[in-house]
């Protein structure tokens, strides 16, 4: 299986490089023959690396531990489950993921782009396959996944216990996918930069690729936060760790090109700043590989025992001051067709949105990268925590959820204040009526009351755009139902968009609530004694101890009561890994819109106490929520609509001539 991986990974290399060349060069000379031929062999790149793969995962089916990534990434104990978790839990297996999710999903790029990036594509094409080729050297000659060891272990060293989680089959594959991926997207933009083709060719696949990969960031980060909440023990799910901000930032920048990318799709605007920002996004997306490869600021997300920064900190240099250059180079021709005709108009909140969500990314890069420059500079490291993050990008964000929900009800070109006040009183009042609420409810912090009333806002901005296109479908025949889904399939891009904003607000309600009123209480409790804590009763049962093959399993039993009644028994575990001196823990949870219970065991005494960490968590609820719902709106936006039919000649023939078209309904048609 190790020769034939090896086989496989040099032929792939052979076939990218290849590709690479052969695309660009077949369209400079110019040699159609050529650049199909390269085609070719970026579609045969899948089959090959998947031979790559499939080898490496049998290598750990079979308990081959002469392959030296099987011996230190698995064991005879681990469950044949998380075959796949240990297949990229290392260096070289998460390499070669990407390499294989790089090829397949730029394979599918080039086989679903459209007619308007023709002249173009052989460029884009040769640009994936560069970087494509740049992970496969790395592969072959600096983190070979098939190397063997000299002497042959009885057994490995096993998988990492923190990986042995259900979020661990999808957090890290979509994660380290949505990194990569932001390549095919600055691949169209750079194409066609290359080609001399300076207009808007490349928009629609740019626009498509752009919301995949962000969708994929996007919910990486969430699954990634559902990871942490419930093993690693702490009670939170994001703590502005520095490979968490390094997947962060690229879907940052991401989330203004899609925003803006629709400005030049509608009104032929933004045409040079939409480079800069995917050339951003790319650059941020290879420094968070960078860091994921023994970057020099410590993560526990990191791979601590690669030596391979040095090369990822180069190739991130030239993928950053490479594209740019080109840009600048085409900077004269890249006009946009229009200017910004006011500063009260969707286009110029849209400029805002971008500002304020290139501010949270420069932050959160600057919180990064300030510890090495104070040991560079000063001699000793300062290390950046979550305070800094909070007190800087909680305001900036705040605004962003503002300028949200304005934007997209402020009409295109240009409004008149009597016009903004028109579309935005109901959205305000409705944020004002919350504020108000909340505070006769007792609540008096001011960054939870302003959230509350920005979300309030931008809900109701929603609510009553889909109650004005429903009410206009009434009155053409619709029943409500029916006359709500049409006007979401009138204008895919607009409504996926709100259903995508409402994720934000059910994010941003959760974080708020989780952060500002959490109640967190550390006991210590003998078998039937109980305790109150924010409003529940505990009633600590007894701890089961077990000895398993590779670990010491704790299993602690927890009755909780709320006002005399019996609600739930939690369990909650603590498993201790000698192998690796590590422990891993399993909260016990009891999760409701309302609120979360979280129980987690931190140590056990000889006379059968147990010490418990027991928090109740407001509103965590919705942000795993948000996760679907944000994946939902995804779906709507990139839905295919479907060709009008052709009508018959004798029809077509017949219909009056010169008579103008029929005045579309407000939200039933347009780009958004």
């Amino acid at each position: 299986m190790a020769d034939l991986g090896s086989i496989s990974l040099a032929l792939a290399l052979a076939l990218a490089a290849y590709s690479s060349v052969g695309s660009v060069l077949g369209a400079l000379r110019p040699a159609p023959a050529l650049v199909e031929s390269a085609r070719a062999a970026t579609y045969l790149l899948v089959p090959v690396l998947a031979v790559s793969v499939a080898s490496l995962v049998g290598a750990f089916l079979s308990n081959d531990f002469e392959v030296a990534y099987v011996a230190g990434n698995s064991n005879i104990a681990m469950d044949r489950v998380y075959t796949w978790v240990a297949f990229y839990a290392g260096n070289e297996g998460s390499l070669l993921y990407i390499a294989f999710a790089l090829a397949a999903l730029s394979a599918l790029a080039v086989r679903l782009a459209p007619a308007s990036v023709r002249d173009t594509l052989p460029y884009t094409n040769g640009v994936l396959m560069l970087v494509l080729t740049f992970f496969l050297a790395v592969l072959m000659f600096m983190a070979d996944p098939f190397a063997r060891l000299s002497v042959v272990p009885p057994d490995g060293q096993g998988i990492n216990p923190l990986l042995t989680h259900p979020g661990m089959f999808i957090h890290p594959p979509v994660m380290m996918a949505g990194l990569v991926s932001v390549s095919i997207p600055f691949a169209f933009a750079l194409g066609s930069l290359l080609a001399g083709k300076t207009g808007d060719e490349w928009v629609d696949p740019g626009r498509t690729w752009g919301i995949v990969t962000w969708a994929a960031l996007g919910s990486g980060l969430l699954l990634g936060g559902w990871w942490a909440y419930t093993i690693l023990g702490w009670g939170g799910y994001w703590a502005w760790d520095p490979v968490e901000n390094a997947g962060f930032m690229p879907f940052v920048a991401l989330t203004a090109f899609i925003h803006s990318i629709m400005v030049q799709k509608r009104r032929g605007m933004f045409r040079m700043w939409n480079i800069v920002l995917i050339n951003l996004a790319f650059g941020l997306a290879l420094y968070g590989m960078f860091m994921n490869r023994g970057g020099p600021v410590p993560s526990v997300h990191s791979f601590g025992a690669s030596t391979l920064g040095w090369v990822f900190l180069m190739f991130t240099g030239i993928g950053v001051a490479v594209p740019f250059a080109i840009f600048f180079s085409r900077y004269t021709s890249l006009k946009s067709a229009r200017n910004l005709e006011s500063s009260l108009s969707r286009e110029a909140a849209f400029l805002v949105n971008n500002l304020l969500l290139l501010a949270i990314a420069f932050v959160t890069l600057w919180g990064v990268v300030f510890p090495l420059i104070s040991e560079v500079f000063r001699g000793e490291t300062v290390s950046v925590g979550q305070p800094f993050y909070n007190q800087v990008n909680g305001p900036l964000m705040l605004a962003l959820i503002f300028f949200m929900g304005v934007g997209p009800l402020v009409p295109w070109r240009r409004a008149s204040l009597g016009t903004l006040r028109g579309v935005l009183i109901g959205p305000l009042l409705m944020g004002v009526a919350v504020v108000v609420l909340v505070a006769v409810l007792g609540v008096r912090k001011p960054y939870p009351m302003a959230a509350l009333g920005i979300c309030a806002m931008v809900t109701g901005g929603i609510l009553l755009e889909w109650a004005r296109g429903v009410r206009s479908r009434r009155r053409q025949g619709d029943s409500y139902p029916a006359g709500f889904l049409k006007l979401i399939a009138a204008n895919r891009p607009r409504y996926g968009g709100y259903v995508v904003h409402l994720a934000v607000v059910m994010l941003a309600l959760g974080v708020v609530g989780s952060s500002f009123y959490d109640v967190q209480q550390d006991v210590i409790l003998a078998p039937g004694e109980r305790v109150e804590i924010g409003g529940y009763e505990l009633e600590y049962v007894g701890t089961d101890v077990s000895q398993k093959v590779d670990r010491l399993e704790s299993v602690s039993i927890i009755n909780a009561y709320r006002d005399g009644s019996f609600l739930q028994t939690l369990t909650a575990q603590r498993d201790f890994y000698p192998a690796f001196s590590m422990s891993s823990t399993r909260a016990g949870i009891r999760s409701t819109p309302v609120e979360d219970l979280y129980v987690v065991p931190s140590e056990s005494l000889g006379d059968g106490r147990a010490g418990l960490r027991v928090l109740v968590n407001p509103l965590v609820w919705w942000i795993w929520v948000a996760g679907p719902v944000f994946m939902l709106g995804t779906v709507i936006s990139l839905w295919p609509r479907r060709a009008p039919a052709a009508a018959p000649v004798a029809e077509r023939l017949s219909a009056p001539v010169g008579l103008p078209p029929e005045r579309p309904v407000r939200g039933q048609s347009g780009d958004g």
